[in-house]
């Protein structure tokens, strides 16, 4: 369904370098295209199992901004990758939030999850169904 999701950043390399992080740990190496957009804005995308995720500097020179109610879910194939990738984002400058790492028992089914927040404000949460 999807091809890409993109988010803003106020600042690409910190960006960068928490996503480097972060993405390593779900197997994501190599680090990300660097590109410049036709307006001159930075652009870095990161590509994995047919996945993209971009982030860009905005190109309408307005500031960045989190979306309200919005969060990307990044799939762990184990519940000890979701605390991972929980750590390598605090580690690297994002923020713990809701509950700490765990199970829940969600409407949809059982997961592992721990939700942060990147250094730009995006809400980001590492999830693994747990299979019954």
């Amino acid at each position: 369904m999807f091809n890409h999701i993109m988010i803003g950043s106020n600042d690409i390399e910190r960006s960068q370098r928490f996503y480097d992080a972060v993405l390593r740990v779900l197997g994501a190496e190599g680090g990300p295209v660097r590109n410049l957009a036709p307006t001159g804005h930075v652009r870095l995308f990161y590509r994995h199992d047919g996945n993209t995720l971009g982030i860009s500097e905005p190109i309408d020179d307005q500031p960045a901004t989190c979306a309200n109610g919005g969060t990307i879910g990044f799939k762990c194939a184990t519940p000890e990758l979701v605390k991972e990738f929980h750590d390598a984002a605090v580690a690297h400058g994002g923020v713990s939030i809701e509950d700490p790492p765990g199970l829940r028992d969600e409407a949809l089914g059982r997961y592992y999850l721990a939700y942060v927040r990147d250094p730009d404000g995006n809400k980001l949460c590492a999830i693994h169904r747990v299979r019954s």
